[in-house]
């Protein structure tokens, strides 16, 4: 059964994710209300999954995903919040979230994030999607258009682009292309040498132009 740690600040949003959770199969393994407790209880606890809010008292959420990925890499972390402005989109992507969705969304939306994330994609919500292609065309992070971002990669390099922008994970695209997910990650690092993003959900904004 998948175990997930909930974090919020808000106590009837903790409550009700949790029986959205568990009446879907999903094991609750917290609940904490900021980024310090939730360090806490992923110390003594198994945990696959954290629903990280961004936005609370004491360590916030983007210190929360960046001391996660590092102390424990093996989980998968959704930030589920209110905020969509570029600067907290921004951060979570760094700091390693594997998927961002709004508190708005709804429980399906929720259970499919949560699948896909565990199944190795990375969630986006479509809102959020948006204000990232916005702030790739400022910050000028591709050339112009999605082709010109393609040019300069070979025939194999150009059709693992269009399965990652359709959310497939490396061993998805390795069983789909015949060939090991070791030659997926070699395909991946040179895909992200030649066109200079280096983030999987900003290479699939800058396909998607």
């Amino acid at each position: 059964m998948l175990e997930v740690l909930l974090v919020d600040d808000e106590p009837l949003l903790l409550e009700s994710l949790e029986i959205i959770l568990t009446m879907n199969q999903i094991n609750v393994t917290g609940m904490a209300h900021d980024g310090k407790e939730a360090l806490s209880m992923l110390r003594g606890r198994h945990c696959q999954l954290a629903l990280v809010d961004l936005n609370m008292k004491g360590m916030g959420g983007i210190e929360l995903i960046q001391r996660i990925k590092e102390e424990f890499p093996g989980i998968r972390i959704l930030v589920l919040t209110t905020f969509y402005d570029d600067k907290s989109i921004t951060d979570a992507i760094t700091a390693g979230a594997d998927g961002y969705l709004l508190k708005g969304s709804g429980k399906d939306a929720i259970l499919s994030a949560i699948n896909g994330i565990m199944g190795g994609q990375n969630v986006i919500e479509p809102k959020v999607m948006e204000r990232m292609a916005a702030l790739l065309k400022k910050k000028k992070d591709i050339t112009e258009t999605g082709m010109d971002l393609l040019s300069e990669l070979t025939v194999r390099e150009k059709e693992i682009c269009i399965l990652v922008s359709q959310g497939l994970n490396n061993k998805q695209i390795a069983g789909r292309l015949y060939i090991s997910e070791g030659t997926v990650k070699n395909y991946m690092s040179s895909i992200y040498d030649k066109t200079g993003i280096h983030d999987r959900s900003k290479l699939i904004v800058a396909i998607k132009e």
